[in-house]
């Protein structure tokens, strides 16, 4: 099965009753254009999207293809990560800075003190350096509360 283009999402309404087979995009190829999966049940899913996926994204739950009965939609596994807490209001732009310096992903968390970046040690020994408190926690990257410019899996 080709893929060109996302149909929709299964939190749309017309997708809300839909039986779902995932593929499993990871968060780091959620941006690239080109893609050869099998979902779940075993359907091989060729994915070639056109530049637009550049700047937007694969975002959980975007559906791919409707397959009979099932909707082929996208699923972006949890993966380990940096949950960054900053009490200290003055080093928030220190924070965001390091990890931008070290062409990391950063995402907003849960609140407006709590940033998300990828796992790395060297990353995360550098934040407690500075004086942010950092747990290794399992996450589903949301591309929605993304603030870097861009994605990657670049390190130094």
């Amino acid at each position: 099965m080709l893929v060109e283009k996302v149909i929709g999402n299964i939190n749309d309404e017309q997708f809300k009753n839909s039986n779902i087979d995932y593929v499993d995009i990871e968060w780091h190829e959620a941006f690239k254009k080109l893609h050869r999966k099998t979902s779940q049940s075993g359907i091989e899913v060729g994915i070639k999207l056109d530049n637009d996926i550049l700047t937007r994204g694969l975002r959980q739950g975007d559906i791919l293809a409707i397959n009979e009965d099932n909707v082929i939609a996208v699923n972006i596994p949890k993966d380990k990560a940096l949950v960054v807490k900053v009490d200290n209001t003055h080093l928030v732009p220190k924070v965001c800075y390091e990890i931008g310096n070290r062409h990391a992903t950063l995402f907003e968390g849960s609140s407006h003190n709590e940033f998300i970046t990828i796992y790395s040690e060297p990353m995360k020994e550098m934040l407690e350096k500075i004086g942010a408190s950092v747990t290794v926690e399992e996450v589903q990257f949301d591309f929605n509360k993304s603030i870097s410019s861009s994605i990657n899996s670049h390190h130094h």
